[in-house]
Formats: structure tokens, C-alpha cells, sequence
């Protein structure tokens, strides 16, 4: 399942206009997460995102954070394509090779982590994936184990030794 190709600019300084038109099949189907492709100029992006729908309209909005905004060249007043998919991934979003690796050898911290919340799982995954070093993505995942081991879940204290 995939939209059309359509023309958006920056409803805010965080998020994505999506026409009712344009996600009508998405919600019928009752998908709220998503795969999108945003292109401007020469350069493409993809990555994952909820849809929220707007409380005062039939219309709905993605979060487009300046991190997304600066890796695909945009400024506030820009227009540019998007194309909606749905989204097949396990968890939402990609999940780094080092921390794959890292749960393949530790059943029993990848035994806790898909006890979690969608939402949680989302967070780790994240969380690890903002390092660019393959052996910082590597060590972090060794920390999330371990305290997945130990009872501690919270996403915002998980990347931190627990003693």
C-alpha cells in the first residue's frame, strides 16, 4: 500500500500537512505508523513516522523534526514531494545491525525487549541508532542488555550502567 506522490510544505515548525484525500486508504486500514519517502531538490530521505489526526479537520500530520528538515535541505517556506508506505518494518522503524547482532547473542535481553511496549521498543531502537560509531551502536547495546537483564526498561535511562 503506498500513496501517490504529493506536494507538501512544513504546516509548522514541526509538522507535515497530509491531506484526508491522500491517507484516506491508510486510515480505513487503520495504519497509523508509516514509511515515507520525502525528496527535494536532489536529495531523498526516508524514515518512519505516526500519523496523528488533527482535531479540528479530517486532515493529518506527521512530526518532520529539524533533524529530518536539515538532512533533506529544507527551509520553512519550501515545498517539496513525500510518497506515504505502509509500514512493514517489525518495530516502526529500522533496527541497527549492531544491536540485531547484540540481541542474537542474548536471548534472554532480547526475551525482555519484546515484552515491552511498541512504543519502548521504538525508543531503544532510536536511542541506539543516533550514534554514527559502529563500535559506540555496539557498546550501548551491550549497556541496553544488561539492564534489560536487570529490570530496567525506562528508554531515557537504559543506555546508562545500572549498578
Amino acid at each position: 500500500m503506498k500513496t501517490k506522490i504529493f506536494e507538501v510544505g512544513l504546516l509548522d515548525q514541526y509538522h507535515i500537512y497530509i491531506p484526508e484525500h491522500i491517507y484516506k486508504s491508510f486510515a480505513k486500514a487503520k495504519l497509523s505508523r508509516v514509511k515515507v519517502m520525502a525528496s527535494f531538490q536532489s536529495k531523498t530521505i526516508e524514515f518512519y513516522a505516526a500519523v496523528k489526526k488533527d482535531k479540528n479537520t479530517d486532515d493529518y500530520r506527521i512530526m518532520f523534526g529539524k533533524r529530518l528538515q536539515k538532512e533533506l535541505g529544507v527551509l520553512q517556506n519550501d515545498y517539496f514531494e513525500m510518497q506515504l508506505f505502509k509500514d512493514e518494518s517489525k518495530y516502526g522503524v529500522d533496527i541497527p545491525e549492531e544491536l540485531e547482532e547484540v540481541f542474537k547473542s542474548d536471548s534472554e535481553a532480547f526475551t525482555v525487549f519484546e515484552t515491552l511496549t511498541a512504543g519502548k521498543k521504538r525508543s531503544i531502537i532510536y536511542a541506539i541508532s543516533r550514534f554514527k560509531n559502529s563500535q559506540t551502536r555496539i557498546d550501548k547495546a551491550l549497556i541496553v542488555c544488561e539492564n534489560l537483564k536487570r529490570g530496567h526498561v525506562n528508554p531515557y535511562t537504559i543506555l546508562k550502567p545500572q549498578f
